[in-house]
């Protein structure tokens, strides 16, 4: 019976439509992508004011995170 069941399921494309739709995200709303690009923003002009005064040293950073997956 529970062999029936399975071939009916596999059959009918159920199971395929599920596992194709686990992973789906909708589409940011413009709100969201609004209040993303100004965190960016804020981000971008954050550094560049630490890079012109000293405070950030981005080869460090990039140096620092390149072996952080070779262990």
């Amino acid at each position: 019976m529970v062999r029936r069941f399975t071939r009916k399921v596999q059959q009918s494309g159920v199971l395929l439509r599920a596992k194709k739709g686990r992973f789906y995200t909708s589409p940011k709303t413009k709100r969201e992508v609004r209040i993303d690009a100004l965190r960016r923003k804020a981000v971008r002009e954050k550094k560049e004011f630490l890079r012109k005064t000293g405070k950030f040293e981005e080869l460090e950073r990039m140096q620092a995170r390149r072996g952080r997956g070779r262990r």
